[in-house]
C-alpha cells in the first residue's frame, strides 16, 4: 500500500515538474530572445504614479514613473515596448510561470501558469521573500512603510528621537487597541512587520483591493488607520489633502526595484546599465521630479 502510494505521489509530482518546465521553457526569454523577437513585456500592476490608467476619447493607456522607465529602456535595446496588466495576487505568476502567494508569513506556491512577461516595474519594494523566487535591478526609489490615519483620529503623530528603530516601537505601541488596514501579499504585510504582535485589530480586504484604495477606505471608516509606503503616502497627502496624516514608521527604510526571472541574467543587467545611464545624465532626476516632486523632501540624500 506504502508503496502503491509513494509511486502514485512521485508519478504526480514528475507530471508537475515536467508541466512547469514546458511552461518555462516555452514563454521564458532573456536579451537575445527579447530583441529577436523585437518586443519587450513590461508586467505593472496600477499603483500611485508609477502605474496609472488615463482615459480619453473611449481609449485607455498607461502611463507612470515606471512606465516612462521601461519605454526608454526597450527604446535603448532596439525593441517596442507591451504593456501587460497585472494584480499584486498573480504579477509574480505571469514573470516565473508559478503561482506564488505571500500567506500567514510564509510561500506559497500554486500551479504552472503562462509566462506573459519579461519585467515587473510598478513600485514594487524588495522584500525578503521576493528576493526568494525573482531577482531584483538594483534599487532605484525608496520607500517605507508608515502608520496613516484620518485627520480626525486622536493618535497624534510621533515626534522624532533621532533612532528610526525606537520611532517604530514608539508607533507600534500606539497600535494596540486600534483597527489597521494592511494587505498579504504586499509591502504592507502585517506579518512582515511582527504587527500582530502590536494587539492592533488587523484588518484584511475581504475582496482583492488595490493598493490605491487604503486611504479611500480609511476616509469612508472602514477602519480609522491603514498602512501605507512613502509613495503611495505622498500622492495620498497631495490628492486628500487635511484629510489624513502620517503617525510614524512601521518599517526600517526599503527599496524599491523592477523584477526578473532568475534566469533572466542578461536582461537584467541590461537594465541596470540602463538606469546608471540615466541617473548619470539627469533624465531619471527630471521623471522623478514630474510624478512625486515632494519626495525630495523627505529623501533629497537618496537622490544625489
Amino acid at each position: 500500500m506504502f508503496l502503491s502510494t509513494l509511486k502514485k505521489y512521485t508519478f504526480y509530482t514528475s507530471l508537475m515538474i515536467m508541466a512547469l518546465l514546458v511552461s518555462t521553457s516555452i514563454f521564458a526569454r532573456d536579451l537575445a530572445d527579447i530583441k529577436k523577437e523585437g518586443v519587450l513585456r513590461h508586467l505593472g500592476v496600477p499603483y500611485a504614479n508609477f502605474i496609472s490608467y488615463i482615459h480619453s476619447d473611449g481609449f485607455e493607456s498607461v502611463t507612470g514613473l515606471d512606465v516612462e522607465i521601461v519605454q526608454g529602456f526597450a527604446k535603448s535595446i532596439g525593441v517596442e515596448y507591451e504593456y501587460i496588466p497585472a494584480t499584486w495576487n498573480d504579477v509574480i505568476g505571469k514573470l516565473t510561470g508559478i503561482d506564488t502567494q505571500f500567506k500567514d508569513n510564509k510561500l506559497v506556491f500554486g500551479k504552472a501558469v503562462p509566462i506573459q512577461g519579461d519585467i515587473i516595474a510598478n513600485g514594487m519594494t524588495i522584500l525578503p521573500w521576493r528576493a526568494e523566487v525573482i531577482d531584483f535591478s538594483n534599487d532605484y526609489f525608496p520607500s517605507a512603510v508608515w502608520l496613516i490615519s484620518r485627520v480626525d483620529s486622536d493618535l497624534k503623530p510621533i515626534k522624532p528621537s533621532g533612532s528610526l528603530d525606537n520611532d517604530i516601537k514608539t508607533v507600534k505601541k500606539l497600535m494596540d487597541g486600534r483597527d489597521v488596514l494592511a494587505m498579504e501579499d504586499s509591502c504592507l504585510d502585517p506579518n512582515l512587520y511582527n504587527l500582530y504582535q502590536t494587539k492592533a485589530n488587523i484588518i484584511l480586504p475581504t475582496r482583492e483591493r488595490n493598493l490605491n484604495e487604503m486611504v479611500p477606505a480609511i476616509l469612508n471608516k472602514d477602519a480609522n488607520n491603514t498602512l501605507l509606503d512613502v509613495a503611495d503616502t505622498l500622492i495620498a497627502l497631495e490628492k486628500w489633502p487635511g484629510q489624513i496624516k502620517v503617525i510614524g514608521p512601521v518599517s526600517e527604510d526599503q527599496q524599491m526595484a523592477a523584477g526578473f526571472r532568475k534566469d533572466s541574467v542578461e536582461l537584467r543587467e541590461a537594465y541596470n546599465l540602463y538606469l546608471k545611464k540615466i541617473r548619470a545624465d539627469g533624465s531619471y532626476q527630471r521623471l522623478v521630479e514630474k510624478y512625486y516632486p515632494s519626495v525630495f523632501d523627505f529623501y533629497n540624500a537618496y537622490f544625489e
